[in-house]
């Protein structure tokens, strides 16, 4: 008898056990309603890679935008003229970039000037304006700077970084 009471409650005890288990494994039910969302990082480092060639010429543009402020790498690479090599840095101010460009040209280093893009979805374009008479360095009149100039392409950044080193 008592190995039948054994029997009966080990019997009882593992279904319970099975029952446990299979509470636990249920899968929840999906809402059919419900939208699945890319999640955007809007807050971390942006990096991206311009390029621009014309004729024999080739300009080299790297950008890294952290929280509006931005710092880079620019390459004029000219066919039959000295070129010009640095690095950028400043502000991002809604869609445009206000930076200072600081490069080596002709031997010299050290050499600064201030240089807008207005940033599209897919380039860049250089800001142009009338210069500070003085300085002959930055822009006499930012109100007045027309985004008309070179507009620099999206580009592999593995082309343009190479470039650069």
């Amino acid at each position: 008898m008592k190995k039948l009471i054994l029997l009966s409650s080990l019997s009882i005890f593992l279904m319970n056990c099975n029952k446990k288990k299979e509470t636990q494994i249920q899968k929840a039910e999906t809402d059919s309603t419900a939208m699945t969302e890319t999640v955007v990082d809007t807050l971390g480092p942006k990096s991206f890679c311009y390029m621009e060639v014309t004729g024999k010429d080739t300009v080299f543009v790297t950008i890294d935008d952290n929280l509006g402020t931005v710092t880079g790498k620019m390459y004029n690479k000219f066919f039959e003229k000295d070129n010009s090599k640095g690095t950028l840095s400043g502000i991002k101010s809604g869609d445009t970039l206000k930076l200072t460009y600081e490069f080596a040209a002709e031997g010299k280093t050290g050499n600064t000037n201030d240089i807008y893009f207005l940033q599209k979805k897919d380039a860049i374009i250089e800001g142009i304006g009338e210069r500070d008479s003085q300085t002959g360095t930055k822009y006499a009149n930012e109100s007045k700077i027309k985004y008309e100039g070179k507009g620099y392409k999206l580009a592999d950044c593995k082309v343009v970084e190479k470039a650069l080193k």
